[in-house]
């Protein structure tokens, strides 16, 4: 197993790092480095960027509009963006619902919803969490009742990243409870501007809304919207959240986050600190660790060899990690790491002068929102499959 990469590759990485470079707006970049609030005409003006060139779906088949590139070539584009301080593509659309679209959906569908997609216009949330509902996902509750050329929709999904932006929504919903609770579940494609549909954002402890809860109250939704057969979306969502699963491991935005870490360790002065040191040293050592496991599985899958399933485990390690080096952002900072001042973050007080993204010099390198980013992310090991659950998966596939 070689995990070098070919002349070929090397070619193309230094071909998309060129084009990022001069397509990725300073500004943007600058803020993605100093984890400030990205807006969503941040993010959705990058994905119109990328789809203007093709890219925003990297990772589809040329039959439906994307670059064809095989697996290599798709770790080396997220590595560049990351490395440059492009914003993180919404997955939702072009990572999420696109594949299952392709896969699944019809000709008149694919027509209908990937070209939106690819070109960045609509953005799209995902349906599958509900109060009871969240690992144990085959407990959805929300209903869809077929009346004539149309499904009515009634129940309630939650913890919807980004909700309060989305234009429409793929959902997991119940059309069966006669079997097993697998066995009654469809896939449904549901205009966010429908009759009966409400948005109610949940605010955070950062002050952000960065999860909703969606409503349905009596939607009503064409039947051309299911995708594939009726009763079979948990095959559908099980195929989903193998490229949700692998989207969060994220070791690209990993390496670029143990940079910052290093320069807050610098800023702060605890950078010559041998046991804060060798804390970052056993993080950079599993960031590196994370990054062979997800070569091994491009190995295999661009060798013709059987891929790894491992989506599970590369969700626990990933995870685990994006805990850690928020833990160790706040840990340098100390108290200082605590306070959130909106205007001091707006303003671009974030610790990291040296890239000139401060408008003050001198000011306080602490004044960036450590701790809350250290809650918002104790929800990675939940969210997209909790650990604990990811880890009976892999001792069941894996271990036998």
């Amino acid at each position: 197993m070689d995990l070098a990469f070919t002349p070929e590759e090397q070619a193309f990485r230094l071909e998309v790092r060129a084009w990022v470079e001069a397509n990725l707006p300073t500004d943007l970049a600058a803020k993605v480095h100093g984890a400030q609030r990205l807006s969503r005409d941040d993010m959705q003006g990058w994905a119109k960027i990328l789809g203007k060139k093709g890219w925003l779906g990297y990772g589809w088949p040329k039959q439906f509009g994307g670059p064809g590139w095989n697996a290599v070539q798709k770790h080396l584009f997220e590595e560049e963006c990351a490395m440059a301080g492009a914003p993180r593509i919404v997955p939702f659309g072009p990572v999420m619902v696109a594949p299952v679209i392709m896969a699944f959906g019809n000709e008149e569908q694919q027509q209908r919803f990937l070209p939106g997609i690819a070109s960045g216009d609509v953005w799209w949330s995902q349906g599958y969490s509900e109060p009871g509902a969240g690992s144990d996902l085959a407990s959805v509750k929300t209903t869809a009742v077929r009346d004539g050329d149309h499904y009515v929709v009634n129940g309630q999904k939650t913890w919807t990243t980004l909700g309060q932006y989305g234009e429409w929504i793929f959902c997991l919903v119940r059309t069966d409870n006669s079997g097993k609770p697998q066995t009654g579940i469809s896939f449904l494609l549901i205009d966010m501007k429908s009759p009966g549909l409400s948005v109610r954002p949940i605010k955070l402890l950062d002050g952000e809304c960065e999860v909703n809860e969606v409503w349905f109250d009596n939607v009503r939704v064409p039947a051309e919207n299911l995708v594939g057969e009726e009763n079979k979306g948990w095959n559908y969502a099980k195929y989903l959240l193998a490229h949700e699963r692998t989207n969060i491991a994220d070791v690209n935005r990993a390496k670029r986050e143990l940079e910052r870490l290093k320069r807050i360790a610098k800023a702060e002065g605890v950078w010559e600190d041998q046991r804060f040191k060798d804390q970052i040293a056993l993080l950079e050592v599993d960031i590196v660790a994370l990054e062979m496991m997800v070569l091994r599985v491009l190995w295999a899958e661009t060798s013709g060899k059987n891929s790894l399933d491992i989506a599970g485990l590369l969700k626990i390690r990933g995870s685990e990690i994006q805990q850690r080096y928020s833990e160790l952002m706040m840990l340098a900072a100390g108290p200082s790491s605590l306070p959130f001042v909106m205007e001091a973050m707006e303003a671009g007080w974030q610790g990291d002068a040296a890239l000139g993204l401060s408008q003050f010099p001198g000011g306080d390198p602490a004044n960036a929102p450590l701790a809350s980013t250290y809650f918002n992310m104790r929800k990675t090991t939940i969210y997209g499959g909790s650990n604990e659950v990811q880890r009976n998966i892999v001792a069941q596939t894996v271990l036998g």
